[in-house]
């Protein structure tokens, strides 16, 4: 299978790596010199032993420049079986969301297919963060989502666009709802340390198994036409949580507050209250029928490499 990853970052690189090792010809797309040379860090580089279409061999990754929100440069993009829309905004407003999430997906989705050889599939990555508020209660993909911000209202549409405008070229579109990610470099120990903690749900899912469920949907060629939670076996109050990864590292458990008393400190832009206020717990009730086992099901596992080097780190200190 050949396949594209258009923003191949954070978890991209992780499916990059993951695919290729399976014997998958990949291209990763960035639009930065950094982007690129991290996705040639990924694997070989092809340099002339690529197929002779453009792109990748087998089991191989190569790194093509190209801007989702540029059309003029996606022509450099190769043919594919699948693509995989796991650009980011960078954590910028609504107005840069948009300009990547829907448009820079709508592009996508036209450029391919508009070609003779169009791809089977599509999956873009989203977010959980599209279900809003649901006051602690259990949500899944039956769940109607209610985005409560502009921002995930934008996720939102992008979902539409994944599903109902890629149909339209012939592509079969999957929406990958990735919870928390967490992992390598985005471990963020001192946040739960520290303190103190408000109170909340964490829904998470480790790098590796975001990457992992995507790579699964595609082998497994399932989830066409719908949305899959990617979340892990056990979201976790937050306190909790604290109390657990404060006990595991040997530190003294953080102080805690409730969402009233962090909401009443009045630092707190709109956008952040709601977040705050956003309370439910994701099941992957749908992801595990579909055949994924999780290489890391819980945080317990996910954060174990994370608090032996914290421990390693205190014992030289």
């Amino acid at each position: 299978m050949r396949v594209v990853i258009v923003g191949c970052g954070y978890v991209g690189l992780e499916l990059a790596r993951q695919l290729a090792g399976r014997g998958h010809a990949v291209t990763g797309v960035r639009r930065s010199d950094a982007g690129l040379d991290a996705i040639e860090s990924v694997g070989e580089p092809i340099d002339g032993d690529g197929d002779a279409d453009g792109g990748a061999a087998e089991g191989e990754v190569d790194a093509v420049r190209a801007d989702a929100t540029d059309p003029a440069t996606l022509d450099a993009l190769p043919d594919a079986d699948a693509v995989v829309f796991a650009a980011s905004s960078g954590g910028r407003g609504a107005a840069a969301a948009r300009e990547v999430y829907v448009d820079g997906l709508g592009n996508v989705i036209e450029a391919y297919g508009s070609r003779t050889a169009a791809p089977d599939r599509l999956v873009y990555t989203s977010s959980t963060g599209v279900y809003g508020d649901h006051d602690g209660a259990w949500v899944g993909e039956e769940t109607p989502i209610e985005p409560t911000t502009e921002k995930t209202r934008v996720l939102a549409e992008a979902e539409r666009t994944a599903v109902e405008t890629a149909a339209e070229f012939g592509i079969d579109g999957t929406v990958a709802r990735f919870a928390g990610l967490y992992g390598p470099d985005r471990y963020r120990l001192r946040r739960y340390l520290d303190g103190p903690v408000t109170a909340g749900y964490l829904n998470m899912i480790h790098r590796d198994d975001a990457a992992g469920a995507v790579c699964h949907l595609l082998e497994s060629d399932r989830a066409r036409g719908e949305a899959v939670l990617v979340v892990d076996d056990e979201p976790v109050d937050k306190h909790a949580f604290a109390d657990w990864l404060a006990d595991a590292c040997g530190v003294p458990r953080p102080e805690k507050r409730s969402k009233a008393e962090r909401i009443a400190e009045g630092d707190l832009s709109a956008a952040a209250e709601r977040r705050i206020r956003t309370s439910k717990r994701c099941s992957n009730d749908r992801l595990r029928g579909l055949g994924y086992e999780f290489a890391y099901p819980t945080f317990r596992e996910g954060y174990r490499d994370a608090v032996r080097a914290f421990r390693a780190a205190n014992e030289r200190a």
